[in-house]
């Protein structure tokens, strides 16, 4: 490992290693640093700088993970490469410093000692923190052009810009290193060994992006680790790209895993997509837990969200025009959002048309004082209208008890949510023609199918082709089992493990759930019921003694919060 800059990497050991007691091995004791309340601690037997830990089967995530320390608090996350198990493999120049598009770029190539920091918001004693490898072109590949054989699979559910990501890293492949063998595989994970594959060309995608969808259709489910790998061995496949959302990467791991043990000179990029933005980024090293306490949502957000909130616009604008030409019209708008909110947060504040917003982050009640259909009461007396934004993971609680439904799960593993825009709808109705004798009128949309469907829009169509080239100068450069995207505005290279084990949620005591509070001036929900404690943090049940809130107006609380990550969401003190 070269020099870091601005501090140098040490090759002292850390001070311990990740093995929980569970797993030692009978012959040779294994030394391990628990996550536990006590720490036991083995002098001089960790690991140093530069060496891949091996993670046992039932550690904190399975996986090939490597790991460096510097002055400072500094650690790089680094990913796997190629020649940690196949040390004898022969290395190229770079075929882009021949490239006419890259000849007046003064830096063609990222640096080998290049990272980004997963932290940029500090004090002056804090330390340096994680930090991963940057992501682009390096000078140095591990594939010759003619021997490339690329696929691409897309799995789980749609999103904008699929289409996208698949155009960009065929046409990025063929333009910048000339790779002419580039296959799709058609229908999800199933596709590497029940369906055929299809041949792609910069030509045969030329105009996808103009296309919601996949063109190489997607599934879910449908993974099975030695049949996948078997067809990738036989067709002679030497990078795979993959995209999809977590459960999509976890299979990716786990294949990549398997290419490992076989060792086959395979890359196994990851691109990272879900609609709802809930991908994020957990500390599985000792040393990253204890200098972020927990997980990071370091991937400033995922491709397709920005097209999803601009299509939500025009439902919401829908929703507000029947709302507000009606006597006591109510306007309520379900949006994405299984166990994240964003969608429905960012679509509310851009409208400004929004009433109230609930997501399964913050829970709600619709009796008694500080309700929701209090609110709906104090709404129409002011405006005489009401428009709801609902995202479709909240209120499952109250679904769950009012139908006792079990907890059935799809393909992926996904819990099956109930309609709650239903639900909600009939509550309110019910509510107002029923106990309180007044007649309202009531519209309910529900956009998901057809904002899922559309076409990426213009941003998400640059982000996609930056996450797309990223992942291809990755693979090309014989790194392996990572995926791409950016950290604080830069695009990195991030250990696939590291995007599989938690979910990106919205920060009901960050700063950007209260500008929302602040723009709809709808309720906190916030009382002391034993439902609504169960799905709180402690720091928000500390905060509630402190909020004397009688009229039910926002409280702008997120200054409060300790350690929030950073991201432009609102999970963090952001000046956004």
């Amino acid at each position: 490992m070269g020099t870091i800059s601005p501090v140098s990497l040490s090759r002292e050991p850390l001070p311990c290693s990740i093995f929980p007691p569970s797993h030692s091995d009978s012959k040779k004791p294994a030394r391990f640093c628990s996550l536990s309340s006590r720490f036991r601690v083995a002098p001089g037997r960790g690991f140093s700088a530069g060496r891949t830990i091996r993670r046992r089967k039932g550690d904190v995530v399975a996986g090939v993970q490597k790991v460096e320390k510097g002055n400072g608090g500094f650690i790089i996350e680094d990913i796997p490469h190629l020649t940690d198990y196949l040390p004898e493999l022969p290395a190229y120049a770079n075929p882009l410093k021949k490239s006419h598009a890259y000849a007046v770029v003064k830096e063609t190539f990222v640096s080998v000692d290049d990272v980004v920091a997963t932290k940029i918001v500090v004090q002056k004693n804090d330390p340096k923190g994680v930090h991963f490898r940057r992501s682009g072109p390096r000078e140095k590949v591990y594939f010759e052009p003619d021997e490339v054989c690329a696929c691409i699979v897309t799995c789980g559910g749609l999103c904008p810009g699929i289409n996208t990501v698949v155009r960009e890293i065929v046409c990025g492949l063929n333009y910048m290193y000339g790779v002419n063998n580039i296959l799709g595989i058609e229908g999800g994970y199933r596709g590497f060994y029940s369906r055929n594959t299809i041949p792609l060309t910069p030509k045969v995608v030329n105009d996808i992006h103009k296309r919601g969808g996949t063109i190489l259709g997607s599934s879910r489910g449908g993974h099975d680790t030695s049949k996948i790998v078997d067809s990738i061995q036989d067709r002679g496949i030497n990078q795979v790209y993959i995209i999809g959302g977590d459960g999509t990467q976890k299979g990716a791991a786990v294949i990549c895993e398997e290419i490992e043990r076989r060792k086959l000179k395979v890359a196994v990029a990851g691109i990272p997509k879900t609609i709802d933005n809930d991908i994020a980024v957990g500390s599985h090293t000792i040393i990253s837990l204890l200098l972020t306490r927990g997980f990071l949502n370091v991937i400033d957000k995922s491709f397709g969200f920005d097209s999803a909130v601009e299509e939500a616009q025009r439902a919401i604008n829908a929703a507000h025009v029947e709302a507000e030409s009606a006597e006591n019209g109510v306007g309520v708008v379900k949006l994405m959002g299984r166990y994240s909110g964003f969608i429905a947060m960012i679509a509310t504040l851009a409208s400004r048309d929004v009433d109230c917003c609930l997501i399964p982050e913050s829970p709600f009640y619709l009796d008694g004082e500080g309700g929701l259909f209090e609110f709906i009461e104090q709404r129409f007396k002011e405006n005489g209208h009401m428009v709801i934004v609902v995202a479709e993971g909240a209120g499952q609680e109250h679904l769950a008890e009012s139908l006792n439904s079990g907890g059935e799960k799809d393909a992926s593993g996904n819990r099956l949510l109930l309609d709650v825009g239903l639900w909600l709808t009939q509550r309110i109705k019910d509510y107002f023609t029923k106990d309180c004798k007044m007649t309202i009128n009531l519209k309910y949309i529900d956009p998901t199918y057809m904002i899922r469907a559309i076409p990426s829009n213009a941003s998400d169509n640059v982000y996609c082709t930056l996450l797309a080239q990223g992942a291809v100068h990755g693979a090309m450069a014989g790194y392996s089992g990572f995926t791409v995207g950016p950290v604080n505005s830069r695009h990195a290279y991030i250990p696939i493990a590291r995007v599989t084990d938690t979910q990106n949620k919205v920060c009901v005591t960050g700063r950007m759930w209260a500008r929302l509070l602040s723009s709809t001036n709808q309720p906190t929900f916030l009382r002391y019921d034993d439902l609504l404690l169960e799905k709180i943090d402690k720091e928000t049940k500390k905060m509630i003694d402190g909020i004397q809130n009688p009229s039910g107006k926002a409280i702008a609380f997120a200054d409060s919060a300790e350690n929030a990550s950073q991201d432009p969401f609102g999970t963090n003190s952001s000046p956004i």
